[in-house]
């Protein structure tokens, strides 16, 4: 798919790896809309980047869908939808005060894993009513996942469980819509420069880039980017899930993990 003139929807697009991915699609030509519960965040990007913007949560589907009026409206039907929006949780299933609390490992699941579903269901609709383009493709829908989906440190089981939700079902989704020429991808970070680590101190963050095998740094935002606009453009990449990571394997422990947060 060509991504100049190409409407793109991109969640969670007001800050970290949406916002890199949102500059980087508009740079290279694409009409990008912003959905973020920030409103602020996502409205400032959007008129950085010539784009529009909406409000929202993504397990709403009223959100959602009024985030895809938005943009077909502005911009015609998105044919690339990025799913960044999620959380970061860490949580021991039985810490020192008990068990974890059942709505901590709920909320996780249902941002993280259902909120990317439900994106992907309905901007799939979208796509499928849209007139198809080279080889019948109509769109793509590029999920993020994480390492955490299978590698998940101790701490990391409502993450690791939501992040591997999303690796688990990209396949079967993206067999199903092969039907209507939609592709499905996903992306697993490793451990990116994204605001949760800039309130890291600097000792940290290099403790935590020791891990990393090669380069032996944190990963960058824009290099999370690339592989969408990659994704997006090769046709033949379809219900694949691709971990960008640096060859890192995290082992069981955390060295820096403030509770409460995760990094991707």
């Amino acid at each position: 798919m060509q991504i100049d003139g190409i409407s793109a929807l991109v969640t969670g697009g007001g800050s970290g790896l949406g916002e890199a991915t949102a500059r980087m699609l508009a740079a290279r030509g694409a009409k990008v809309t912003i959905l973020d519960r920030d409103a602020d965040k996502g409205a400032a990007v959007a008129q950085e980047i010539g784009g529009a913007s909406a409000a929202g949560d993504v397990t709403s589907e009223a959100d959602v869908n009024a985030a895809l009026d938005v943009a077909t409206k502005a911009h015609g039907v998105p044919r690339i939808v990025v799913n960044c929006a999620g959380i970061g949780t860490a949580g021991r299933v039985l810490g020192r005060e008990g068990p974890l609390p059942l709505e901590d490992f709920q909320r996780t699941i249902t941002i993280n894993l259902v909120g990317t579903f439900n994106v992907m269901r309905l901007s799939a609709a979208r796509m499928a009513e849209a007139d198809p383009m080279e080889d019948g493709e109509r769109g793509v829908v590029i999920n993020t996942a994480s390492v955490a989906a299978f590698d998940g440190q101790i701490g990391q089981a409502a993450y690791s469980a939501s992040k591997g939700g999303i690796v688990a079902m990209s396949l079967p989704v993206a067999r199903e819509l092969a039907r209507v020429g939609v592709r499905v991808n996903v992306i697993a970070p490793g451990i990116f420069l994204t605001p949760l680590l800039y309130t890291l101190p600097d000792e940290a963050q290099k403790a935590l880039a020791a891990g990393i095998p090669f380069p032996q740094r944190l990963g960058d935002p824009a290099e999370f980017a690339d592989t969408v606009c990659f994704m997006a453009q090769n046709r033949y990449i379809n219900g694949e899930c691709v971990r960008l990571d640096g060859s890192a394997r995290r082992a069981a422990a955390r060295t820096c993990f403030r509770r409460g947060r995760a990094p991707s």
